[in-house]
């Protein structure tokens, strides 16, 4: 009797560990999946999910060993003082950190250069232009003159683009405004709404406010 009741005992047992781990591990699972989840989440930041967006495009692709040397003929390119090369999707960015001093006209002529150099290295027939009908990379080169107090006037920030529809590269003064009159009127608009002054309007007895008439406290007139 006791043999029996001690194999009913580690039975149960037995049974009862077996639920309390299966209970666990459907317990793990979820938390292993979200884990797995955000991991790889977290490993992927910062590289574009392309699928099959540019699928028989991009050929051929730029590497890893193209980018540096990009890298490497940019940073050779007089006036230069800094170089940064990005390839983001289907966009090869290369950005120029230039003199202090350096003016707009400046960088417009290094951003020439820094074009040639990088066409230098991979050809803009072969890697920045469509070819039958296949979609090939954008080519963006940006120079700039001051990575700090950029409200600063001597701001100058030159920005040279040639996408693979487009024939020729084309330049752009992103420091400059396109129309220089429409610039300033808006900037006045801005000041004068900040620093609102009222006007008297000494025939009506009202003091206008920006468009906005406030009646003028009545002056006493003195008897006789």
């Amino acid at each position: 009797m006791a043999q029996s009741r001690n194999r009913k005992t580690k039975k149960k047992s037995n049974r009862t560990a077996r639920i309390f781990w299966i209970c666990i591990i459907l317990l793990v699972i979820p938390f292993a999946v979200l884990g797995w989840v955000l991991v790889s989440a977290a490993l992927d930041t910062g590289s574009p999910i392309l699928g099959d967006r540019y699928k028989g495009d991009l050929d051929p692709a730029i590497t890893k060993s193209d980018l540096a040397s990009v890298k490497s003929a940019a940073e050779g390119v007089s006036g230069v003082d800094k170089v940064d090369v990005n390839l983001a999707t289907a966009t090869l960015r290369v950005y120029a950190d230039v003199a202090d001093d350096a003016t707009a006209d400046t960088e417009k002529t290094v951003a020439t250069d820094l074009y040639n150099a990088v066409t230098g290295v991979l050809s803009a027939d072969t890697y920045f232009s469509q070819n039958d009908g296949k979609k090939m990379y954008d080519l963006e080169i940006h120079v700039y003159n001051l990575d700090k107090d950029r409200d600063s006037d001597a701001f100058a920030y030159v920005v040279e683009t040639k996408t693979s529809s487009m024939s020729a590269p084309i330049q752009q003064v992103l420091s400059e405004p396109i129309d220089a009159e429409l610039a300033q009127q808006l900037r006045d608009a801005v000041t004068a709404r900040n620093n609102p002054t009222a006007t008297p309007d000494a025939s009506a007895g009202t003091t206008t406010l920006y468009g906005e008439e406030a009646q003028a406290s009545p002056t006493a007139t003195p008897a006789g």
